[in-house]
């Protein structure tokens, strides 16, 4: 039976994407993409441009972030 999944090792290196997504007013969202960007995480221009959700004074930033799993 093969193994569920792919050995890792750093000459087979595997990566994956994970997505986060910021909703909420336009503050609260600068400041956490300024607190993940202070934590060494994401640079601020690696999130979208905020767009709006619908909701009043509400907006929504995405960040796609490619992660090395070994």
């Amino acid at each position: 039976m093969p193994p569920l999944s792919p050995v890792l090792t750093p000459a087979n290196p595997q990566f994956e994407s994970i997505h986060h997504s910021l909703r909420g007013s336009p503050s609260a969202v600068q400041i956490t993409v300024q607190t993940l960007h202070k934590l060494h995480y994401a640079e601020p221009n690696d999130w979208s441009r905020p767009q709006p959700t619908g909701q009043a004074g509400e907006v929504i930033v995405v960040l796609t972030k490619r992660l090395r799993l070994a």
